[in-house]
């Protein structure tokens, strides 16, 4: 789904997509996020951050957050001005866990761990929601 409103400042955009909770639908909702981001003259350095923040989130559905038979969805709205919001949503009711302490990175031969820490340095605010159905990472970026 695709939607436009237009106000007497600004035009605010939103975009969604589900996805099979497999490997190759990451790389998929970043070029797509990607595309749809250059529809809307977001800066490319604010692209590229949504990008990836989008890129972990999906991954995060993908590895996490998978239940059989169920999708995962990616949302972005974009205010025309300031900010995008993302949000990505699986079916599956486990919260993500955060590292005990803030800034202490996990170990150098680890391939996970870092998703989440990345997410909150590149956005200026995030929180997971409870849903009827599993949970959304809701994420803001500024792009102005």
């Amino acid at each position: 789904m695709n939607t436009e409103s237009h106000g007497a400042c600004a035009t605010s955009r939103s975009w969604r997509r589900r996805f099979t909770p497999v490997p190759r639908s990451v790389p998929a909702a970043r070029r797509e996020v990607l595309a749809r981001l250059a529809e809307w003259s977001v800066s490319a350095d604010a692209s590229y951050a949504i990008a990836l923040i989008v890129s972990e989130l999906s991954t995060n559905a993908v590895r996490h957050g998978r239940v059989p038979g169920r999708l995962f969805e990616v949302v972005l709205a974009y205010d025309g001005e300031k900010s995008v919001e993302i949000e990505v949503s699986d079916a599956s009711r486990c919260r993500p866990v955060l590292p005990v302490l803030p800034g202490s990175p996990p170990a150098l031969d680890s391939e996970s761990g870092r998703g989440l820490p990345l997410v909150a340095a590149l956005s200026d605010a995030w929180e997971v929601r409870d849903r009827g159905v599993g949970k959304t990472l809701w994420v803001r970026v500024l792009t102005a």
